[in-house]
């Protein structure tokens, strides 16, 4: 059953610039600006109430295809989060035996992991443009990644989780590695 018509609206917050045009969306905030681009989705995107709300509109979709509306609006508010709030994924340290050491390179944009399980191997994981790293003043063993663009910041922290991974051995008993505990927006 293909429905004729679907609309979704999300309001604009106070303070933030948006600009569309031809389905990419650029937000400008406190925190820089964001640039997204939904051409790939069949979709119309536009400004409503003089600036004040992003509407989303599909039309002769069946519901499997209506899906995407939503999706584009939870982006969209996901550019609104980051520019004016920031984005942060707290990662934990975990480790048995060898005890893992962080390093911070290159003003927050490179990490150093060694003697991961003891092993010899420096672990150097690149973080990706506009995300930073740093270790957490209040808790030890914690690495705090933040930056305004939520995909960037998440991939980062998987690229750590991922350099530190056990191979051969039964993860069940060997779970060293570094983990993601929370994730949010910046509390400010």
């Amino acid at each position: 059953m293909r429905t004729l018509c679907q609309e979704e609206s999300i309001n604009v917050p106070k303070g933030i610039k948006i600009t569309i045009k031809s389905k990419n969306v650029e937000v400008t905030g406190k925190h820089g600006s964001l640039k997204r681009n939904f051409k790939h989705l069949p979709i119309e995107l536009w400004l409503a109430n003089g600036g004040k709300e992003v509407r989303a509109r599909m039309y002769f979709a069946k519901s499997k295809q209506l899906s995407m509306l939503r999706s584009v609006c939870s982006h969209i508010s996901n550019l609104f989060d980051g520019v004016e709030k920031k984005f942060e994924y707290k990662m934990r340290l975990v480790y048995a035996h060898f005890p893992i050491n962080a390093n911070i390179v290159n003003g927050g944009k490179t990490l150093e992991l060694r003697n991961f399980l003891g092993e010899k191997i420096v672990r150097t994981v690149h973080m990706l443009p506009g995300v930073v790293i740093e270790k957490s003043a209040s808790t030890k063993d914690e690495l705090v990644v933040t930056g305004s663009d939520i995909e960037l910041c998440g991939r980062s922290a998987a690229l750590i989780h991922q350099s530190c991974l056990v191979k051969d051995k039964d993860i069940r008993k060997f779970l060293d590695g570094v983990y993601v505990s929370s994730h949010g927006t910046k509390e400010e």
